[in-house]
Formats: C-alpha cells, sequence, structure tokens
C-alpha cells in the first residue's frame, strides 16, 4: 500500500505518518514510499491506541510547562491582587493569561463560565494559587488614602517619631520549611533562657515569648522576643499592611535537605521586608548534612555567606542536640547592636501593637496575644482597633501565664477582655482611644464568615456571653466545584452552641503545609476524592495528625454532623423518685451513715442521688448506697414503709432532715 494512501485512509500528512510511525515500532524509513499490506492493516488496527497516546503526551507537554510556569511564579513571588467579584475576563488580564486558559482551569475545577461571568473572589483565590501566584485581597474598604497611610504610618511614627525613644528587646521571626525544625529550634532557646521563670515547661502557647541571654561583651542580661512559628501569617499579613512587625528574621534549613521551595518562599518575604537575617543551619548531627551545599544553595537565593564573601551570618547547629545554640543567641544580640538605631521605642506613650495570635476560649471569650511596638498597655486599658472599641483589658498574662498589670515595647501580652475577637494582623492603638466609636458586635458577627472565625458571641450585656465550640478542619477537594459545595453545605450548619471553622482548604492532594496547619490549628484533615502526598503522608505518621477521606460529599456531612455532637452539652434528665424523712441515726463513719425513716412519698431506691433538705434549704448532695427493711436487703423502700438507707457524702445528715431520691441520665443531644 502506498504510504500517501494509507495517510489518507488514516487522515493525517504523510510527513507526519512517516515522523510518527517509528516511535511505535514501525520502522519504515523516512523515504519509504510503499508500506506492506499486512504492516499497513496493522498500523490501521493500532492507529487508535496511537493517537490516544500522542494525545495524552501532548496533554502531559501542557501540564509540564504549565508546571514550570507556575514553578517560576511561585519563586518569582508573583503577586495578583483580587476584587470580591471580577469577571473571567479581567480576571484573566490580572493573571496575563489566556481566556481560553482560564476557562479550561475553570472546567477542570467544574464550572461553566464564558469570559463575561462573574466568579467570585474565593474561586478566583484557588485558581491563581494553582497556577502558582501570590493572591492578595482587594481592600475595598471605604476608608481614604489618607486615612490608611495614616493608618500603616502608626507603627513607623511609634518607632521614630517620639524623641524619647529608648532601646527595646529585637524582635526576632523564625521561618523556614516545614519540617526543617522551627519549632524544635524555639523549644530549645526557650530552655537556653539563663533566668528559669518557668515551673514545669511552657505554660500556654500564645504566638510569641522572651528569653534573657547574656551579652557575651558587656556581661548584661538581654531579653529577646521571639514570634512563635504560627506568627508567620502574622508577619505576611502585617507585612502586607506596612507594618514593621520584626526587627530581626531568623530563617532555618536543614544541613541533610538544603534549600526547599518554601525556604525560598521565606526568603522572598524577608527581603521585600528589608529585614536583616540571620541563618540557622540546623541539623548539623545528620549523618548525611552538607553544610557546604547548603550554604551554596543559600548563595543562589541571595544569602552569601560571609565565609563565601558575603554578609549574612550563618551559625551551624543542631536544635536536637542543642549545639551551638549559644553562639545563635551571641550572633542575635550582636545583629541587634548593629541595627540598634531602629530597634528603640517611647514607652511613655498610649500602647501600640499589632495582633499576633487571636482565637475564643472556651472559659474566658476572645484572647487575643498583643505585640507592644509602643507605649504602654495597662489594666482597664480600652481595646481600641481600627477606631472601634473592641473591650478593655480585663487580664493581661506573659509568655509563662503569669498576671501582669503593664506591657512595654517588644512585649507579647496575652490579652482578655476582647467582646470580639480581632484579625491577626490588626493594630492596637489607643492614641485616640477618646475619641474611639464602640463595636456593634451584632455589625461584626455579620461580617465573620466560616472559613475566618471560630466563634460565636451574643451579648445581653457588656460583661456576659454566649460561647461557641468550634470543630476545627483542613478541607482538600480533587475539584473546586466539590469543594465549593462542600463548603456551602458545611455554612448551612448552623447551631447557637457549635460549629464549624476551615481554617485551610486548597485543591488537590495534601501537602506539607496542610499538615503544619492541622497540627497548629488542632484540626483535622479532610480529603475529599484526594490522598496525601508521599511526603505529607510521612509526617502525617510522625505528627499524629487525624487525617479523613471521603467519596461522598453525604458521608462527609455525616461525619462532621457526628462531630459536632459530640461538643454539645449532655442533656441531663431528672428523674424524681421519692421522699423520705429521717427519723433516727444508727452509724456513722468518716463518709458514710445509716439512717432510719418514713418514706412520704414514692419509692426511695438504692444506687440513686439523694438531695438533702434541711429547713426547707438544699444543704448538700450524696449516694444512697442501699436500702432495707427489717434485717432484708431491698431495691427500693416504698411509701408508707419504714427503712434504713446507707448514705454516702460529706454532710452528717441530723434527724428530721429530708433526703430527697433521684438520679440523672445523660443524653448525648443531636443537632436540630
Amino acid at each position: 500500500m502506498n504510504v500517501t494512501e494509507l495517510a489518507r485512509k488514516l487522515r493525517v500528512h504523510p510527513k507526519e505518518l512517516l515522523r510518527i510511525l517509528p516511535e511505535y515500532g514501525f520502522d519504515i524509513g523516512m523515504k519509504a514510499v510503499k508500506i506492506d499490506n499486512k504492516v499497513a492493516q496493522q498500523i490501521i488496527r493500532e492507529w487508535r491506541r496511537i493517537q490516544l497516546d500522542m494525545e495524552a503526551k501532548r496533554k502531559a507537554e501542557i501540564e509540564e510547562k504549565k508546571k514550570l510556569e507556575r514553578a517560576l511564579r511561585q519563586e518569582s513571588g508573583e503577586t495578583v491582587v483580587l476584587p470580591k467579584i471580577i469577571s473571567v475576563r479581567l480576571f484573566a488580564e490580572r493573571l496575563e493569561l489566556p481566556v481560553s486558559q482560564i476557562i479550561t482551569e475553570l472546567m477542570k475545577n467544574g464550572i461553566l463560565a464564558n469570559q463575561n461571568q462573574d466568579i467570585d473572589y474565593d474561586t478566583a483565590a484557588i485558581l491563581a494559587e494553582e497556577l502558582g501566584f501570590v493572591v492578595e485581597k482587594e481592600n475595598t474598604s471605604a476608608v481614604s488614602v489618607e486615612e490608611e497611610v495614616e493608618k500603616v504610618g502608626a507603627l513607623e511614627e511609634a518607632f521614630i517619631g517620639s524623641k524619647h525613644n529608648e532601646s527595646r528587646a529585637p524582635v526576632i521571626v523564625v521561618m523556614g520549611h516545614v519540617d526543617h525544625g522551627k519549632t524544635k529550634l524555639l523549644d530549645t532557646i526557650r530552655t537556653a533562657n539563663i533566668i528559669d521563670t518557668e515551673s514545669g515547661g511552657i505554660t500556654q502557647h500564645i504566638g510569641a515569648y522572651q528569653t534573657i541571654w547574656k551579652d557575651p561583651k558587656t556581661k548584661k542580661e538581654r531579653a529577646l522576643t521571639f514570634i512563635d512559628t504560627p506568627g508567620h501569617e502574622a508577619f505576611t499579613v502585617m507585612r502586607s499592611r506596612g507594618a514593621k512587625v520584626a526587627d530581626i528574621a531568623i530563617v532555618v534549613v536543614a544541613a541533610d535537605d538544603s534549600v526547599k521551595p518554601q525556604t525560598i518562599e521565606v526568603i522572598q518575604i524577608i527581603k521585600a521586608a528589608k529585614l536583616p537575617v540571620v541563618v540557622a543551619i540546623n541539623k548539623i548531627d545528620k549523618p548525611d548534612a552538607d553544610v557546604l551545599r547548603t550554604k551554596t544553595d543559600l548563595s543562589a537565593h541571595g544569602l552569601i555567606a560571609e565565609d563565601f564573601g558575603g554578609d549574612v551570618p550563618m551559625v551551624e547547629i543542631s536544635a536536637k542536640e542543642n549545639i551551638n545554640i549559644d553562639k545563635l543567641l551571641d550572633v542575635l544580640l550582636l545583629v541587634a547592636d548593629v541595627n540598634d538605631a531602629s530597634i528603640k521605642a517611647d514607652p511613655s506613650i498610649p500602647a501600640i501593637g499589632t495582633i499576633i495570635e487571636s482565637h475564643v476560649d472556651s472559659h474566658t471569650g476572645p484572647v487575643a496575644t498583643v505585640l507592644i511596638q509602643a507605649g504602654t498597655l495597662r489594666k482597664n486599658d480600652k481595646l481600641v482597633v481600627d477606631g472601634e472599641i473592641y473591650g478593655k483589658v480585663r487580664a493581661m498574662k506573659d509568655y509563662n501565664g503569669d498576671t501582669v498589670l503593664e506591657a512595654g515595647p517588644s512585649f507579647p501580652a496575652q490579652i482578655i477582655g476582647f467582646k470580639v475577637a480581632p484579625e491577626v494582623g490588626d493594630v492596637l492603638d489607643l492614641r485616640h482611644a477618646s475619641e474611639a466609636t464602640k463595636i456593634d458586635v451584632k455589625s461584626k458577627k455579620t461580617q465573620q464568615t466560616g472559613a475566618q472565625r471560630s466563634y460565636s458571641i451574643e451579648n445581653k450585656s457588656d460583661d456576659e456571653g454566649k460561647l461557641k465550640k468550634t470543630f476545627n478542619i483542613v478541607l482538600r477537594a480533587d475539584v473546586l466545584g466539590s469543594l465549593e459545595a462542600i463548603i456551602g453545605s458545611l455554612e448551612k450548619l448552623k447551631h447557637d452552641e457549635v460549629g464549624v471553622k476551615i481554617i485551610g482548604k486548597g485543591l488537590g492532594n495534601l501537602t506539607e503545609d496542610d499538615v503544619a496547619k492541622a497540627e497548629s490549628g488542632e484540626a483535622v484533615l479532610v480529603g475529599f476524592n484526594v490522598k496525601p502526598s508521599e511526603s505529607a503522608e510521612s509526617i502525617l505518621r510522625e505528627k499524629k495528625v487525624e487525617f479523613k477521606k471521603f467519596s461522598i460529599i453525604y458521608d462527609l456531612l455525616d461525619w462532621i454532623n457526628v462531630e459536632l455532637e459530640k461538643l454539645l452539652e449532655f442533656e441531663i434528665i431528672i428523674t424524681e423518685h421519692g421522699t423520705m424523712k429521717v427519723k433516727g441515726i444508727f452509724h456513722t463513719t468518716k463518709k458514710q451513715m445509716i439512717v432510719g425513716g418514713l418514706v412520704t412519698k414514692g419509692k426511695v431506691r438504692k444506687d440513686t442521688m439523694v438531695r438533702v433538705i434541711r429547713d426547707g434549704e438544699h444543704i448538700a448532695t450524696g449516694k444512697l448506697l442501699s436500702c432495707k427493711i427489717g434485717q432484708q436487703d431491698e431495691k427500693f423502700i416504698p411509701e408508707g414503709s419504714e427503712g434504713g438507707i446507707l448514705f454516702e457524702g460529706k454532710e452528717k445528715i441530723e434527724v428530721d432532715d429530708v433526703l430527697e431520691s433521684y438520679s440523672e441520665e445523660k443524653r448525648i443531644r443531636k443537632l436540630e
């Protein structure tokens, strides 16, 4: 058969056919004119499979190209600012990508939309992140440019605007790849504190802490403030608002793993913030540690070690074995001295600080950690955020959980007294507290989405409130349509006492970041038609973070319902059995008494609870362990009969007391 005839049957150009066939085992030569009929028939039979394979390769090449573009965007930190609502066409323009590609990506995620249709911020943000962009939300508030500039400048003014600035403790943020030892380093630094102010270790996690270290030059004790691992969120949020939160950054890099994508992201954040940086090359105790390779990889991203001719201090440490932690602290003090001019603040002005951690405590209500950056915050001060009074300082605790009456510059204080929990990154500014307006709690509640807030407070008065318990999850789905359907269904699960908080969401298989987020947020990882990546799976086992996988939305929602019901308080059902009038006391020990009496109502039953009523008042509660009529053990003593009971309780029963026999049953409540 002629090649041209075969090409015509297969609907392909002859030259293209001759190029393709050798790839699939038909080596007939590039200049062939004729093909053996048997071979031609075999090619015709195989052609459909060949077409499918070529299409798969073409798609793989396109996907590989997209992955490369995505990686390049992530490496460069390319940012896109998105509004609440945006059309597909404008979205494509902001990303500088073809509209057809955006429409295709939407279709992949279960959304059919043309170029003129609008998509919301969440949809656009997830797609943009999947394409490798760093997403920022457009500020659509009614605040004028002048007001925003004034707000952003508040902290700068606090640092340089006063004539009474004094040196303060440097604030240090610790950043790095999720598995390179940030948390272990912070724990080791805590224990390196030369002043042991703790009993039984760290009492609570508030997002920041201070340590005291002896200056190697002056031999004087100096404080250093560390923003703990969850402070990453605070750091990036506050940087985007123009606020200077940290004075020095530590980049933790594992010597056995070198630079990872998250390390690169951290370096870009630090460069954008123009922060002095110290690199802690961790895990040097590992047998496969390669410090030289790590330094070389870091130099490729602009962090050049001093022994490489650069100006970045790099300290080789092992947080696990406590190797060179003292050298790291010495270097931090040295870097602080070099930048001393900017590490000052005026403690005499009204307090200005930044929220670095915010949550709702089941007992005390909204609690936030504020890093004071200028001035001094005192008990009973108003809590002013964005010109609104969020409450007043009812109590303050330090990083050890000890009560303090005031907090000055660089001091991280846990504040109790907020009526509504502020957001991480909010600026606390008391300079114009007298002009601030009282916050509209009800209005604030309506603005808080389930993915951002974990509580619900309904103020009955200024001092009392009803708290909502939350079930935290990190949600991952295979396509956007599924993700939106699940989130929409969860939003309908409304209850006065419990709720779901989505602390993270995304598309595709679970990542290491998802595991880290779930661990720090005490959340369960929930996957819909997805599984953990290999690296995430190993961390899941190590961290013992719970992962639940579903393929049917109703199964997921049923499971959420069960978990929420576990958070509900039990319903206590009280059943009254009978009443006995005490006629005599026969035997008494420290905790038990044998008493006799007449049952005046119902039946007094064994193994029930007993109220002790004296002169019409309930004075104690105990247990009725056994009943006797004469010498015979009975399950109960009926109305009109006399008998004896064995009572257990702290209060001593007296003659003429009334004993009420009752039982309590705890019932699991259901979501209505």
